[in-house]
Parts: C-alpha cells; sequence; structure tokens
C-alpha cells in the first residue's frame, strides 16, 4: 500500500503576513536580560542610537533622546554605537 505525499503546491506560501500590524500586541521587552540606561547629562541628541535600533525604542525628545521600554529587547546596539556614551547597559531587575 503506498501513501501518496503532497507535493511541493500544496505546501502554503511561507513568510507572508496575513494580517499587518501584529507585532503591536507582543511586548517583547518582556523578555529582556539587560536593559539601556540613558545619562541625560550626556547626550547629545544625535539620533545616532535611533538610526541603530532594530525596533521603535528611541524616541527624539528636546533635550536628549527617550526609551521606551516596551519593545526594547536589550540588544545594547543602541549603547555600543553612542559616540558620548550616553547609554549605558544594566542588569534586567
Amino acid at each position: 500500500m503506498s501513501v501518496e505525499k503532497p507535493g511541493w503546491r500544496a505546501l502554503p506560501i511561507a513568510a507572508t503576513i496575513p494580517t499587518p500590524s501584529t507585532s503591536r500586541s507582543y511586548r517583547t521587552g518582556e523578555w529582556r536580560t539587560s536593559k539601556p540606561i540613558l545619562d541625560p547629562a550626556k547626550c547629545t541628541n544625535c539620533l545616532i542610537c535611533w538610526i541603530y535600533c532594530p525596533e521603535p525604542t528611541i524616541k527624539q525628545g528636546e533635550k536628549h533622546v527617550e526609551i521606551d521600554y516596551t519593545y526594547c529587547k536589550g540588544c545594547g546596539i543602541c549603547a555600543s554605537e553612542c559616540p558620548v556614551k550616553a547609554i549605558t547597559m544594566v542588569a534586567e531587575e
């Protein structure tokens, strides 16, 4: 007895996004192990951290940037790219 396997045409199309904006419902910042802390006195508001941040966590403020921890995954890219070292990474409590 031979069982016929489905062909490649029966497979669903990969990497499709059936509904837009679903990432807003997933607060990915809840699983980070370290988080960036900003020293507002050092920040020059150059926005280099904003450019390199892979998530929408860096916001431009009047005198310095602000960090929204809702989606921050704690990758540390902002801290490593900050030219004046205004951002440091600390362990999440």
